[in-house]
């Protein structure tokens, strides 16, 4: 039975980035995305019911026994890249999964309004332009939420790379990653593939 790195963090704080970053390095691991989740919800159903999809309780049952499938039949890490902010919604799906046994590595990636905003402005071109209007609107909520103790642990991303992020979590977690050996050029580019990766069109 592995252990779940949950990363949470404002919208535009470098989660996504840091789970494949941490995938990468941490052989037998796997990305495991609440988000997916919430977007196939979100298919499913017409236009008027579609609402914050966290705020659905098939979407949080949903996450929990994903994860729990997950964690019972996989022997390697599972990590999860999900903005949480609502403590209701956190007890539900990590609060019960932490009940249930298994190893729970909680971290909220936080930076200052300023930093968040310039990822945002870097990203938030083309396709994606409406989505990072969303983040921008909901950030200075986020924020204020996960400083809140139950969401430590908190890792101050300002000054920190994505590899030092990852290097960060894997040693409060007891995890050992690979070294980091790409250059300056292959991190952007790594950087660059994994966000045009996990552009969003719904």
């Amino acid at each position: 039975m592995g252990a779940l790195v949950w990363v949470n963090g404002p919208f535009g704080g470098g989660k996504t980035q840091t789970a494949y970053e941490l995938k990468r390095r941490l052989p037998g691991s796997v990305v495991c995305d609440p988000e997916h989740v919430g977007f196939g919800l979100h298919r499913m159903l017409p236009p008027a019911l579609r609402g914050d999809f966290q705020d659905l309780p098939v979407w949080r049952q949903g996450v929990y026994d994903m994860l729990t499938l997950t964690l019972d039949g996989h022997p390697g890490t599972v990590i999860a890249p999900m903005t949480l902010v609502d403590a209701g919604y956190f007890a539900e799906i990590v609060g019960r999964l932490r009940e249930d046994g298994h190893a729970v590595h909680h971290f909220a990636l936080l930076a200052e309004r300023a930093t968040v905003l310039s990822r945002l402005r870097e990203r938030g071109l083309g396709p994606t332009a409406r989505r990072e209007s969303f983040a921008v609107a909901k950030l200075d909520h986020c924020l204020g939420r996960l400083v809140a103790p139950e969401f430590a642990e908190h890792i101050r991303t300002d000054r920190l790379t994505v590899p030092q992020v990852a290097d960060r979590i894997a040693a409060s977690a007891g995890l050992t990653l690979l070294p980091d050996t790409d250059s300056a050029l292959r991190h952007r580019v790594r950087r660059a593939w994994t966000g045009i990766r996990h552009i969003r069109f719904d």
